[in-house]
C-alpha cells in the first residue's frame, strides 16, 4: 500500500515538472524594438548677426619694439644700435618704438625714421646738445615741442617728412641748414617760423595743404641763404610771394597756378631750375617774355594748357613742354638771335640741348628753322 502511494507521488511530480517545462518552452518571444520614425528637422531660425569686433585702435595695434644687440656703450638705449665704428651715431630706425629714448651726450647723428613716434618732447634731449642731424621721417608725429630745439642749438639737418604735422614747428634753431617737411598735413606757417633761419639752404614743403593765404610776402624774407624751395603738391593758385632772390631751384609742380606776374622772375639773380608741371597755365596767364631769364637752365612746363611755346633765353638747356595744346612751332620767332647772325661767335649760339614736345598737337618733321637755330640740340621728343 505504501509502495503504491510512493509510486503515485513520483508520477505526479514527474507530470508537474513536464508541464512547467512545456510552459517555459511556449513563452512568446520578446518583440524587437521598433524603429523610431525619422523626426522632421525644424527649420532653423536665423539668429541676429553678432556685430564684428572693431579693429584694435592705436597704440594696441603697434608691433612690439625690436631691441638692439648688446652694446659696449653703457648709455646706448636698449632699442637702438651703437656701433663702435661710428661712436657719434645713434641708430634707432625700424625699431617699432613709440617714444624717443634718452639720447646719449656723444650723439651727433640721430636716426629715428620708420617708427611709431607720435610726438617729440624735450626730455630725451636733455644731454644731447651736440646733435647735428635728426631723421624723423615716416613716423606718426603730430607735434614737436619748441623746447626740443633749445636743447640742440647746433642742429644742421632736420628731416621730418611723411608724418602728421599740421603746421611748421616753432623755435627752429638759427643753425639749421636743411628742413624737410614734405608729405605732412601742414596748412599753417606760424608768423616768424623762419625768422632766425639765415643759414637755411633747403626748405622742402612738398605735398602738404598750403594755400595762397598761408604764404605772405614776409614768410620767406629772412631766408637769405635759401637755394631750394619745394612747394609742389599743395593748393596754390598764385606764384608764392616774397621768395628770396638768391634762390636756385623753385619747384611748384601739381598746384593750381594759372597766372604768372609779368616781372615775377626779374629779381632773381641765380635762378636756374623752375618746375611748373601739372598746373593750369595757358597763354593768357603766361606773359610773353616772363621766362626770358639769363640764369635759367632747366624749365619744366609739362601738363598745362599752353597753345604756343613761350619765349626763353639763349642760355636755357632743357625745356619740357610735353602734354600741352601746342599746334605749331615757329623757329624764327623762338630763336634768341637772328638766323643770319655770325655763328663763329659761340657765345651767341643758343644752348638748348633737350626739347620735349610729345603729347601736343604736333607731328614730324621738325621745322628746319628750329634745327638751324638750336645747333646744340641733342634730343627732341615730338
Amino acid at each position: 500500500m505504501k509502495a503504491g502511494a510512493g509510486l503515485f507521488s513520483a508520477l505526479a511530480l514527474f507530470l508537474l515538472i513536464g508541464a512547467v517545462a512545456t510552459q517555459r518552452g511556449r513563452q512568446p518571444k520578446k518583440p524587437k524594438p521598433s524603429r523610431r520614425p525619422p523626426t522632421t528637422r525644424r527649420p532653423s531660425v536665423p539668429q541676429p548677426a553678432i556685430p564684428a569686433q572693431p579693429e584694435p585702435q592705436e597704440p594696441t595695434d603697434f608691433p612690439p619694439p625690436i631691441l638692439g644687440p648688446p652694446s659696449i656703450y653703457p648709455d646706448c638705449p636698449r632699442e637702438c644700435t651703437c656701433s663702435p665704428s661710428y661712436p657719434n651715431a645713434l641708430n634707432c630706425e625700424n625699431r617699432n618704438i613709440r617714444v624717443i629714448p634718452v639720447i646719449p651726450s656723444r650723439t651727433y647723428y640721430l636716426y629715428l625714421q620708420n617708427n611709431y613716434i607720435s610726438e617729440v618732447t624735450a626730455e630725451p634731449f636733455n644731454n644731447a646738445t651736440e646733435v647735428r642731424w635728426i631723421n624723423l621721417a615716416n613716423n606718426r608725429i603730430h607735434r614737436i615741442d619748441k623746447q626740443v630745439f633749445e636743447k640742440i642749438p647746433a642742429l644742421l639737418y632736420l628731416y621730418a617728412q611723411k608724418n602728421q604735422l599740421n603746421e611748421v614747428p616753432s623755435g627752429l634753431p638759427a643753425s639749421l641748414e636743411q628742413l624737410r617737411l614734405g608729405r605732412n598735413r601742414i596748412s599753417k606757417i606760424p608768423a616768424g617760423a623762419f625768422n632766425k633761419l639765415e643759414n637755411l639752404t633747403l626748405l622742402d614743403l612738398y605735398n602738404n595743404q598750403l594755400s595762397d593765404s598761408d604764404i605772405g610776402k614776409n614768410t620767406f624774407k629772412d631766408l637769405k641763404s635759401l637755394m631750394q624751395l619745394n612747394l609742389a603738391r599743395n593748393t596754390l593758385k598764385k606764384m608764392p610771394a616774397g621768395v628770396p632772390s638768391n634762390l636756385i631751384q623753385l619747384f611748384l609742380d601739381k598746384n593750381h597756378i594759372d597766372d604768372i606776374p609779368k616781372d615775377y622772375f626779374g629779381g632773381f639773380t641765380h635762378l636756374a631750375f623752375v618746375r611748373l608741371n601739372y598746373n593750369q597755365l595757358s597763354d593768357k596767364g603766361v606773359p610773353k617774355a616772363v621766362f626770358n631769364v639769363s640764369t635759367l637752365l632747366d624749365l619744366q612746363l609739362a601738363h598745362n594748357q599752353l597753345a604756343s611755346v613761350p619765349l626763353f633765353n639763349g642760355h636755357l638747356e632743357h625745356l619740357h613742354l610735353n602734354h600741352n595744346s601746342i599746334e605749331s612751332i615757329n623757329g624764327t620767332q623762338l630763336c634768341p638771335y637772328s638766323l643770319h647772325a655770325d655763328l663763329s661767335d659761340h657765345s651767341v649760339v643758343p644752348r638748348l640741348r633737350y626739347l620735349r614736345l610729345d603729347g601736343n598737337h604736333l607731328s614730324p618733321p621738325i621745322p628746319l628753322d628750329v634745327i638751324m637755330c638750336f645747333r646744340h640740340l641733342h634730343s627732341i621728343v615730338i
